[in-house]
């Protein structure tokens, strides 16, 4: 049985770009209700702290069941496990486009999320399996443009959509969509079968590994952090900003377009300087959190500030996934899996910690909230995660020197 199938370049790159394609969907549906919470909250009659539980029970869900659904499918051959993925994926999105109540919705979102939890487990290893020899940190790249991507473009087009033309549309274009880019991984994809036997394996010792409970735990606290006042940038600018849809997508564009300026920053100086551009981009994140509110004061300072916040989410993002894989290769898929998790345990947080604002204290206050838990984190890195980073430093510079060869 050959794991590493033969493919033409071609073949291969084309399969890569279309699972960079797949990346966006995933990432763009996840986070689209962002845009659209208050269209959400109105045609069922709710608040928009109600409707944020969209996002939290679909993040924690995905947190909830990311390792036990790659575990059950370990042993699933790769490509008739992402078909079957994606038709779950677009029956859901059927079912939200349809969706009768905000209960029949929240089921769509639970049924998304179950694609999306053994998704994103598998997709970095698949795009890294298929790649020719050398070339697997570009693959690599192409996986993170394309989940990038889905904040630059499908986020503030979605929104779009939603605001013109209803929200329902929205999650039926995406499953339109969808099932353009499964019929083209049907006829582009091999066959490859499962290679996570070690993986699942060494799941004990991957989570024995000091510098990986570090990257996890420290993505739980930012990501909730940024969560917390992401998650309602539009009713916030809505009642603090006074500003109106068209630039709340102006805003979500300049966020997601930001990102690849983050993504150059994260090339140009992350295998050099790690450490400083992590410490940089955590007080980055907080300042932009914290001046959340002045900010929505003026169009200009909105604008500007959300450029900044777009860089260095993105910059947080790529270092910590780059970091997972660092610490992980002989488990990427279940080290993966686990570091989705945690992420969307922090997305549902976030999401949650904002409600919980918008009901029991202010909106003007969640900017605040969230950069302490930024800052948070912050401390914990300089006190306890600083010196263990720097023990694995040279090791991540070997194992760059090695891929490049």
């Amino acid at each position: 049985m050959h794991l590493y199938p033969v493919v033409k370049r071609s073949q291969a790159w084309s399969a890569i770009l279309c699972l960079a394609f797949a990346a966006f969907i995933f990432n763009t549906t996840e986070f689209v209700p962002v845009g659209l919470l208050p269209n959400i909250a109105a045609s069922f009659d709710m608040t928009v702290g109600h409707t944020g539980l969209l996002i939290t029970i679909y993040a924690w869900a995905v947190s909830l069941l990311s390792l036990p659904l790659t575990i059950i499918t370990a042993k699933f051959e790769r490509k008739h496990l992402l078909i079957g993925l994606f038709l779950l994926f677009i029956a859901s999105h059927i079912l939200a486009g349809f969706a009768w109540s905000f209960e029949s919705l929240m089921v769509a979102r639970i049924g998304i999320a179950c694609a999306h939890a053994v998704f994103w487990a598998i997709t970095t290893p698949l795009a890294v399996r298929l790649a020719p020899s050398g070339k697997k940190a570009k693959a690599m790249g192409f996986i993170v443009a394309g989940s990038s991507m889905a904040i630059v473009l499908g986020v503030p087009i979605g929104t779009m959509v939603g605001q013109l033309v209803g929200w329902r549309i929205t999650f039926l274009c995406i499953g339109v969509v969808a099932f353009g880019v499964m019929l083209a991984l049907i006829y582009l994809l091999p066959k490859l079968p499962s290679t996570n036997t070690q993986s699942l394996h060494n799941l004990p010792s991957l989570l024995r590994r000091p510098v990986l409970v570090h990257v996890y735990i420290l993505t739980a606290i930012v990501i909730t952090g940024h969560f917390t006042a992401y998650t309602y940038i539009t009713p916030f600018m809505h009642q603090i900003g006074g500003f109106d849809d068209y630039f709340v997508v102006i805003l979500l564009l300049c966020i997601g377009l930001s990102g690849i300026i983050g993504s150059v920053i994260f090339a140009l100086y992350a295998d050099k300087y790690p450490i400083i551009l992590f410490v940089y981009t955590l007080a980055l994140l907080a300042m932009c959190l914290a001046l959340f509110y002045l900010s929505s004061l003026h169009s200009y300072s909105a604008i500007a500030l959300c450029l900044v916040w777009g860089t260095v989410i993105t910059i947080f993002g790529m270092l910590m996934q780059s970091k997972v894989l660092e610490i992980a290769p002989d488990g990427t898929d279940i080290a993966m899996s686990v570091y989705s998790g945690i992420y969307n345990i922090g997305i549902g947080g976030g999401a949650l910690a904002g409600s919980f604002i918008l009901q029991h204290l202010s909106i003007a206050e969640i900017g605040y909230i969230g950069a302490l838990f930024v800052v948070f984190a912050l401390l914990i890195f300089v006190v306890f995660s600083h010196s263990l980073w720097l023990n694995t430093q040279k090791n991540a510079q070997q194992v760059l020197g090695q891929d490049k060869e």
